[in-house]
């Protein structure tokens, strides 16, 4: 891996995560050598067969489903052997998805979408409205229990080596909600997962957090929730899309982009206390509104 920005130090945050994951008997990759100097990473080689090569529309809805079940596993074994271990060592202990991070993200969106891609200019006042509407939700989500979240657990980061599923990408992990890492996998923007298959793995993981925790858990709020992640995170996807493109001339992420906000117009029209939120947000992104 050759790091975009070298770390000068003995260890970047991928080199202490991976640490981090592989001491808690995950599979994420050994990093055998860190030219710090040079920003380059010596890294165990997963291969080049992506999660995606198996849940893909050309295989059958049996194998989707045996798939997406090992990776649901893997990420509930994730999510509580990390967020039970994590330390002040951990670089994700110390990130959260607080408040400000969730509406600066929301804010890339409408800087590189809204007023980038699209060219809708947004006056102080315009602005002042849309982030009050979306307000909110990122309080709502910032107020969860933290778990520790990889942040990019999609089928484009999971690789598969003899029959086990790999994980990589895991260098911005921070802490927030247990729904986000579902969400970026049962809502992705690469492959859509048909509305059963996510039912059938949302309450997969929901069995696996019971049982490690030992306790019931409230499914009505953690569906909400899972809505509320699915609108943000997907918001924050597509404002990264745009990115690409508006800053780097990179336009093969612009086919996802309709995809990704079906999700949230989907997500949106299942809570009517979010009626103003999606029409104040139709105002400049009009493929949120319900199909009439």
């Amino acid at each position: 891996m050759w790091l975009e920005k070298p770390e000068h130090e003995k260890e970047s945050d991928f080199t202490r995560l991976a640490k981090f994951l592989r001491g808690l008997d995950l599979p994420a990759p050994e990093v055998f050598h860190h030219d710090s100097e040079n920003g380059l990473l010596f890294l165990e080689d997963f291969g080049d067969t992506l999660f995606l090569d198996f849940v893909g529309p050309d295989q059958s809805p049996g194998t989707r489903k045996t798939w997406y079940r090992r990776a649901v596993t893997l990420l509930a074994e994730m999510q509580v052997r990390a967020t039970r271990h994590i330390g002040p060592d951990c670089p994700a202990f110390h990130l959260r998805f607080d408040v400000e991070k969730l509406m600066w993200e929301f804010d890339f969106m409408l800087t590189h979408y809204v007023e980038g891609l699209k060219k809708r200019s947004l006056s102080p006042r315009d602005l002042a409205e849309i982030r009050a509407a979306f307000q909110p939700v990122c309080e709502t989500l910032a107020a969860q229990s933290l778990c520790f979240t990889h942040r990019d657990f999609h089928s484009r980061n999971l690789m598969v080596q003899n029959d086990r599923i790999k994980i990589l990408d895991f260098q911005d992990a921070r802490m927030g909600p247990c729904q986000y890492d579902l969400v970026s996998l049962l809502k992705d923007s690469y492959v859509h997962v048909d509305d059963e298959l996510v039912r059938e793995m949302t309450e997969w993981f929901i069995q696996l957090k019971e049982n490690a925790e030992g306790r019931k858990t409230d499914r009505q709020n953690f569906l909400h929730i899972f809505d509320l992640m699915a609108i943000q995170r997907n918001l924050k996807a597509v404002g990264t899309f745009a990115f690409q493109k508006m800053q780097h001339g990179t336009g093969r992420y612009l086919t996802y982009i309709p995809n990704t906000l079906g999700y949230v117009r989907q997500a949106l029209g299942r809570h009517s206390e979010l009626a103003p939120f999606r029409d104040t947000l139709a105002k400049y992104i009009p493929e949120v509104n319900l199909a009439p």
